[in-house]
């Protein structure tokens, strides 16, 4: 039978290698030609989690639970780097030394992401197949915060003439600040608001957001793709959204099927 932690390791590294990957891409686009020493870092990290990918491919649900925890570490270790190389340049970035047409919060955005798949990483080798029960809330207010930044750059990077896609990308930023406030503040009452009723109420309304989230994001990916809006988003970015889109609602379903279970 397979080991469930073996199976959970190839599916974290095999969604979160590629979302590294495209990072590094977006940004050495992001930086003006004589910025060629990041450019090239960027495209170091592109060759890193493309080596991560094939070794992947080597692997399977059946592999050896060591051979995977040694592979989790090694994996670890590149997004352990790539978080430290973007933040390197968060920090020049932000004191000028640079200026590139990476916004500054997509830069910690990325970081973030990248934080957050070392950690799950960490979580794994230490034997936790998925986040606790009272971590669900804190698993919410980061992806939150993801989708409520994902709304502000496709606002951004639409051409202003595009202005009903402005307007809802607007107002999806807006609904995100909302719930992530909301969940930031169910978060502060913890361990009092982690019953069943208002965790589950919590994890309904997140979804059907989201879900609302990445029909857009879905529909702006083709339209982009067609060449149908005016906008500075690369298709591979608009699908890099979606794709986080649906991410989280698979980990809503996780949150939602391990409450159930629990209540039974």
């Amino acid at each position: 039978m397979a080991n469930p932690i073996v199976a959970r390791s190839l599916d974290e590294i095999q969604f979160w290698s590629r979302i590294m990957k495209e990072h590094a891409l977006f940004l050495s686009l992001g930086f003006t030609y004589e910025q060629k020493q990041l450019i090239d870092e960027a495209r170091q990290f592109i060759t890193v989690f493309e080596r991560i990918e094939e070794k992947l491919s080597r692997f399977n649900v059946n592999s050896d639970l060591n051979q995977v925890k040694a592979f989790n570490t090694e994996v670890y270790q590149a997004a352990a780097a790539i978080w430290s190389y973007k933040r390197k340049v968060l920090d020049l970035t932000l004191r000028c030394v640079i200026r590139t047409n990476n916004f500054p919060l997509l830069v910690d955005h990325i970081s973030r992401e990248a934080a957050y798949f070392a950690n799950r990483l960490k979580e794994l080798n230490q034997g936790v197949l998925v986040p606790e029960a009272n971590e669900v809330i804190q698993e919410n207010v980061f992806f939150l915060r993801i989708m409520a930044d994902h709304a502000k750059f496709i606002g951004h990077l639409l051409d202003p003439s595009e202005r009903k896609l402005v307007d809802q990308a607007r107002e999806f930023s807006h609904d995100f600040d909302q719930l992530l406030f909301q969940a930031i503040d169910l978060d502060s009452m913890r361990p009092q608001s982690e019953t069943r009723p208002l965790l589950s109420q919590f994890l309904n309304q997140n979804k059907v957001s989201v879900a609302s989230l990445r029909d857009f994001k879905k529909t702006a990916r083709e339209l982009i793709e067609a060449c149908r809006i005016k906008s500075n988003i690369h298709p591979l970015l608009a699908d890099h959204t979606f794709r986080e889109a649906e991410r989280f609602l698979e980990i809503i379903d996780l949150f939602e099927s391990n409450l159930n279970t629990s209540a039974s």
